[in-house]
């Protein structure tokens, strides 16, 4: 019985040092091919040239007056803004884009009739390439496009709010009366103004750009003959050199005007925090074809105040002064019966809710 056990004993201890000795065979084995196998390849992230953001802005204000002493209007307005921008950059190499829509209004007791607050169409488009042996410069070439959606008027108050009978105007009589009492001032195309410029753009930071284009073509559209007088629209040519037989009123006119000049362009955009940011954009434009006038002048400011996640308080002023384009005063109007070149301001505070859609970096 003794020598039995021995023997498988033994046996049991053979049998485990051939398996071990497989086992070790086994993983040296494994060990050789995981060395000789190739790495695998890191993984690269594919170049990302797009960055685009959509940023939209409502607000809504409201007025309720009930046996209120101090006199008001009842008033109720709404106004919408986009602000899309599409930005491309490869190596040298940039191309911007941004497209803004304001369009807004209001409605109040004493004038039943909607009445336009705000509306603007503003289309930019910049491409670059970095000049040689330069840090900052970049030759360029910028396209711009500006107009509204529809008719802009002068609200001014009907001669009558009575009808031929004595009776006080009232539902769609009084409307009708107020509708005919506008007078037109802009619309659709009316005006327009494009141009492409050719020049030097400047970007020491990324939030600042100075661009100067000696080379710009500059087109002018107003496609309603009652205003065309008012922006200085040229005659057409078979009214050249007459001075009989011409119409009086705009259907004389026509109705583009195209100019050569010299533009400067300074851009900034500064994010003080996350809270709270200021852009900026003036834009000069001088008409090598009619020096006469004077330079075309564009300002526009926006400050963006956020308040919460999705409210914001919005300053924005725009500053516009255009040597070509007359406007009547009634102050003036009898030493100025055709108007004349003024400053034009637009200033206007919102709170509304703002949502902003951006690609990750």
């Amino acid at each position: 019985m003794k020598k039995l056990f021995i023997s498988v004993l033994c046996v049991a201890s053979a049998v485990i040092s051939a398996s071990a000795q497989d086992a070790q065979t086994a993983a040296a084995e494994a060990a050789k091919a995981i060395s000789q196998a190739p790495e695998a390849a890191p993984k690269v992230e594919k170049p990302k040239y797009w960055t685009e953001s959509l940023k939209t802005n409502v607000t809504v204000g409201q007025t309720s007056l009930t046996n209120w002493a101090a006199g008001g209007d009842n008033t109720v307005s709404l106004a919408a803004y986009i602000d899309g921008n599409a930005n491309w950059k490869k190596g040298e190499m940039f191309w911007n884009n941004r497209l803004q829509l304001d369009y807004g209004f209001l409605y109040a007791s004493s004038k039943p009739i909607i009445q336009k607050s705000n509306d603007r169409i503003y289309l930019e488009s910049k491409w670059g390439y970095k000049a040689p042996s330069t840090k900052y410069l970049y030759f360029s070439a910028n396209y711009d496009f500006k107009s509204q959606f529809t008719t802009g008027y002068d609200y001014n108050t009907p001669g009558s709010l009575v009808d031929e009978n004595g009776n006080e105007l009232k539902g769609d009589a009084l409307k009708q009366a107020w509708k005919d009492a506008r007078a037109i001032k802009s619309g659709f195309l009316a005006p327009a103004y494009t141009n492409l410029a050719l020049g030097i753009d400047f970007v020491p930071a990324k939030w600042f750009s100075l661009n100067f284009a000696p080379i710009t073509g500059d087109l002018v559209v107003v496609n309603d003959e009652a205003l065309r007088a008012n922006y200085s629209m040229p005659l057409k040519k078979q009214y050249e050199g007459m001075t009989e037989g011409v119409p009086a009123d705009g259907s004389q006119l026509s109705n583009v005007r195209f100019g050569f000049g010299a533009q400067l362009k300074m851009d900034a955009k500064v994010n003080i925090n996350d809270n709270f940011a200021y852009s900026t954009q003036v834009v000069l434009f001088a008409n090598y074809l009619d020096i006469k006038h004077c330079p075309r002048i564009n300002w526009d400011n926006r400050i963006d105040w956020k308040l919460a996640k999705y409210f914001s308080f919005t300053v924005t002023t725009n500053l516009i002064y255009d040597d070509t384009i007359k406007i009547v005063n009634p102050k003036d109007v009898d030493k100025f019966p055709e108007g004349k070149s003024r400053v034009q301001f637009k200033e206007s505070l919102a709170f509304g809710f703002t949502y902003t859609i951006a690609s990750k970096k």
